[in-house]
């Protein structure tokens, strides 16, 4: 070793010796710079990511490479000294090994020279150091490579370009074997091969931050094999050609031969092999968690996973499919012989391609695919089918990937596939159980237990005892020990417990017949499993099948990860809405985030104009409500005093399209304003504005050539708020993950502390100190008046709330007040019968009753986000991911929203100052040009202040005396004439 180290050391002098060494770090730094703030468009993108910075080090590590190694042997053959190293007392590996380590010195000082550009995006924003250090080891395994092939190839020939030719073309032959630009060409099976050899595939797997072991292996093993190859070709140069070295000869090539076959068959036994890795990612983004083999555990059916992909797919897409493939594995590792995975070609086989199109509604997608003779449309599978028992899903093309555009090129990568595999898991696996499952899943038995008064019942519900006995009855029956079934009699002496002990226990009172009665009665169910308990209040009717549906929707509840019912109100379309407003065009459009929900529950839309939501609801979404009656806000009500959470987004202003086709504001009454401000919430009548925004895409037409070029370009929008963790109560469930919310049009929220006295009130989060309110809602910004922001700003900022959450006991808006039951709903026909009133008022809700308010209703809306997604940042994923954290607290299922965190979410550069974006690139130029130089100074300091090395045997020279001084010359002179 210590002949490579002394070998490597003579090369490093030799580079540094001349510009050589410096041109290839200053290339190198100019090149990677440039390709991560302009072609990478850093600062544009926002997002806490360095990926741009290896996006290019394949291709140009080919180059710069072929360029150091070109030398390494072409000017010792030309110059002659090859010969004499050949015969030093040197071994061949030695002179390998040195020369193979003084380009890696070189290439891994060039890399360290780009920390500063991580480093600085660690200090914008949240980053993920995992992939910074797989694309750090990536590049260093890709260069070893490259390497080696080099120093071989120039062990080849005696002209350095002919070296440097053939090194970049066998380089860059390594590298196009894996591309999408060849893996197009071919079948997908052919394709997966051909990435196993690429070399830039392989980057691309380790660049991601997971170290799989079968890609180190093959960098390693390409390596290893090109510096045999180097070893024996500088062996061959001393050989004869006579037949005493014939056998010498011959099994060395053998011998190079085995070890290239033994190489090439270990590696394909490796890829064929499970995957043993490492997920260097902050939150484990490609390592099954926890609740992923908690989910898997509690499988009671064998589940069946089932690729459909085509052989024959598009570029883009075909580099996913083998990570799919992984990540499906892996479960059916997890799974302890519960999950079984299949992987199929429909187009290759009728008869499966008809069951997929038939029985799963699974159908191919058409995708356009550029190739030699120009665009062709292919027909392609890309979907995975989940089917447990009777119950199946399928996750298509576009529920599994998402599309970015990076330096002008499409950037497709898989979205989180552990989190879109997991959820439909659980949906798919609990929507098949029925009631016998959900009890026998029960952790303990089940008790129902009824509070009635049965002397003070109203007519209507004498008979409601004997229905829920009929009922328990049945579920007795089924269950067995699991479930049992009492009646306590409130009115006798010997009830056993207090009307007070109940309240404290259950927070249960008793109800009144009606809006003016005084006599009150009880008609509660109290159901518990372990220490957990539901509470089922009299609402609605009480036949046997609403009976049943209540006590066994309370059972689901409680039964372990059961799929839950979200209750979602959205605006009615504008051409069913009498209130107006939108010209038939539906603006107010939640779909988004309904797909969201309904990943991991039961999304039903709710009618509140009957007064009443169904029991089997576990939470109430509404999303901008506008224009509701007494009705609706009887619903909502008399659902919080049942105990339940109600997610309210809507704030004062919803937008509208103005006479110019462009965007604009208008108020709106959404008719729970003053039952919010009963409850201590007020959504006051301004809008908030804030110097830490989000951009606003615009589109800007320029001219390019005499050609009209439509472009978006982002603005500081101060309407759009940015609300950054440090404005988030990160201890909330519903906010732990989340790396950034935008609020859209907002209006801010104000507390009344005397009513929500004895509450738990949450400021889930707010603006910054910058922000300010207006009451003009003029949406159209003026830079010419106000160039900072657009808009004026505020004479008092500070900051605003937007989102809180209450959570306690409330008082009944309607206690005291009129029946809503007494007026038709129908506002087209006045003399209509109203509906029925459900059976009396509650007045008082439970202490675990939950109402969270946001005060936009645009920060969910479909048309807002897709114009957020034009920019290409990912902001509108953290507001889709906020309404689905909500879901999971609110039904408390937030093991889910830990899995959804680990990739869906962007991780945002935090807000930049005026000037302050130059000045950081600014900086990473500056610290590489004085690097250089500094690297360039040291060295020639170090040259010359090195001591000549003593050799042994030869006594070091004396120092010469001085000089014996001549006489002087009128000596030499009298001297001469004497």
């Amino acid at each position: 070793m210590k002949q490579a180290l002394a070998i490597a050391r003579k090369e490093l002098d030799s580079y540094f010796g001349s510009p050589m060494a410096l041109i290839f770090i200053g290339v190198f730094l100019l090149v990677t710079h440039y390709t991560f703030f302009w072609v990478g468009g850093f600062f544009s993108r926002g997002i806490a990511d360095v990926r741009p910075l290896f996006q290019a080090m394949p291709v140009l590590l080919i180059f710069l490479i072929a360029a150091l190694t070109m030398r390494q042997w072409s000017e010792e053959q030309q110059t002659g000294t090859l010969d004499m190293l050949l015969t030093m007392p040197i071994k061949l590996s030695a002179l390998v090994v040195g020369k193979f380590l003084a380009v890696m010195a070189l290439v891994a000082v060039a890399l360290a020279l780009t920390l500063t550009i991580p480093l600085t995006t660690a200090s914008l924003g949240n980053l993920d150091w995992g992939p910074v250090i797989g694309g750090y080891l990536a590049a260093m395994l890709l260069a070893a490579a490259y390497a080696a092939v080099g120093l071989f190839l120039s062990s080849q020939t005696d002209n350095q370009i002919v070296a440097l030719i053939l090194t970049v073309i066998v380089g860059g032959a390594f590298y196009l074997i894996g591309s999408p630009t060849l893996t197009g060409l071919v079948s997908t099976g052919t394709a997966e091969a051909l990435r196993a050899i690429g070399t830039g595939s392989r980057f691309e797997s380790i660049e991601r931050g997971v170290i799989d072991a079968r890609d180190v292996i093959y960098y390693l093993s390409l390596t290893a094999l090109f510096l045999i190859l180097n070893s024996l070709s500088l062996d061959s140069k001393r050989w004869s050609k006579g037949a005493a070295l014939r056998s010498y000869r011959e099994n060395r090539r053998v011998g190079v031969v085995l070890i290239a076959v033994n190489l090439i068959l270990f590696n394909v036994v490796m890829f064929r092999a499970g995957a043993v890795r490492a997920d260097l990612t902050q939150n484990g983004e490609y390592t099954l968690s926890s609740v992923t083999r908690e989910v898997l555990g509690n499988l009671s059916e064998p589940l069946l996973l089932r690729g459909y992909f085509s052989q024959r797919n598009h570029p883009l897409l075909s580099p996913l499919i083998p990570r799919i493939r992984d990540m499906m594995k892996e479960y059916e590792s997890a799974s302890g012989g519960r999950v079984r995975v299949e992987f199929l070609d429909p187009i290759s086989n009728p008869d499966l391609e008809a069951e997929a199109n038939q029985t799963y509604g699974i159908r191919p997608t058409p995708l356009q695919v550029q190739e030699r003779g120009g665009t062709s449309l292919v027909n392609a599978y890309f979907d995975i089918l989940l089917r447990y028992g009777d119950q199946n899903v399928t996750l298509n093309l576009l529920d599994m990937i998402e599309v970015n555009e990076v330096g002008g090129a499409l950037d497709v990568r898989l979205r989180n596939l552990e989190y879109d595999l997991t959820s439909s898991i659980q949906r798919v696996a609990y929507g098949f159980q029925n009631i016998d499952a959900v009890l026998a899943s029960l952790s303990a038995p089940a008790e129902l237990t009824v509070y009635v008064t049965p002397d003070t019942l109203p007519e209507s519900l004498k008979a409601a005892p004997e229905t829920i006995q009929a009922v328990a009855e049945s579920l007795k029956t089924r269950a067995g020990k699991n479930f049992t079934y009492r009646v306590v009699n409130m009115s006798a002496p010997d009830a056993g417990v207090t009307p007070r002990q109940l309240f404290d226990q259950y927070q249960i009172q008793p109800v009144a017949a009606d809006f003016l009665a005084t006599q009150t009665f009880y008609l509660h169910m109290v159901l518990k499993v372990g220490d957990k308990t539901q509470v089922i209040f009299p609402s609605g009717g009480f036949s046997e099948n609403e009976t049943r549906t209540s006590v066994e929707s309370a059972l689901k509840r409680l039964a372990p990860g059961f799929l839950k019912v979200i209750g979602v109100w959205t605006p009615p379309d504008p051409a069913a809405n009498p209130f107006g407003g939108g010209g038939g065009q539906q603006l107010q459009v939640f779909q988004q985030s309904l797909a969201a929900l309904g990943k991991n529950y039961e999304i039903r839309q709710v009618d509140l104009i009957s007064g009443q939501v169904p029991n089997d609801v576990n939470a109430l979404f509404i999303f901008a409500p506008q224009a509701l009656t007494d009705m609706d806000r009887y619903a909502v009500d008399q659902f919080l005093m049942r105990g339940g959470s109600i997610f309210i987004a809507g704030g004062n202003y919803q937008i509208t399209t103005t006479q110019q086709g462009g965007i604009g504001l208008v108020k709106v009454n959404s008719g729970l304003q003053t039952m919010l401000a009963e409850y201590g919430i007020t959504l006051e009548p301004t809008l908030v504005l804030d110097s830490q925004n989000a951009p606003f895409p615009v589109p800007v037409t320029r001219n390019v050539g005499g050609i009209a070029v439509q472009e978006i370009q982002a603005l500081a929008y101060p309407h759009f708020v940015d609300v950054r963790p440090d404005a988030m109560d990160r201890d909330n469930p519903a906010l732990r993950n989340l790396p950034s919310v935008t609020i859209n049009w907002g209006s801010p929220i104000t507390l009344d502390p005397e009513k929500n006295a004895g509450r738990t009130v949450v400021t889930l989060f707010t603006s910054s100190a910058e922000s300010w309110t207006t009451s003009d809602s003029n949406t159209q910004p003026d830079f010419q008046f106000y160039p900072e922001t657009g808009f004026p700003i505020g004479a008092t900022q500070g900051k605003q709330i937007l989102a809180v959450s209450v959570t306690g006991t409330f008082t009944s808006y309607f206690k005291g007040k009129p029946s809503p039951f007494t007026e038709s709903t129908d506002p087209t026909n006045p003399a209509a019968t109203p509906p029925a009133a459900p059976v009396g008022l509650i007045e008082q809700s439970p202490a675990n009753a939950r109402i969270v308010v946001i005060g936009s209703a645009e920060t969910f809306n479909d048309n807002v986000l897709s114009l957020q997604n034009r920019l290409g940042d990912n902001r509108a994923a953290n507001n889709i991911q906020l309404v689905q954290n909500l879901a999971d607290w609110f039904v408390e299922d937030t093991a889910l929203s830990s899995i959804r965190a680990r990739g869906s979410a962007s991780r945002l550069l935090r807000p930049l100052a005026e000037g302050e974006q130059g000045r950081w690139e600014g900086f990473n130029y500056l610290f590489a040009v004085v690097a250089l130089v500094g690297l360039g100074f040291l060295w020639q300091v170090r040259r010359r202040t090195e001591k000549p090395m003593p050799l042994p045997g030869i006594p070091e020279r004396a120092a010469a005396p001085p000089p014996t001084p001549e006489p002087p010359a009128e000596n030499a002179q009298t001297e001469g004439e004497n």
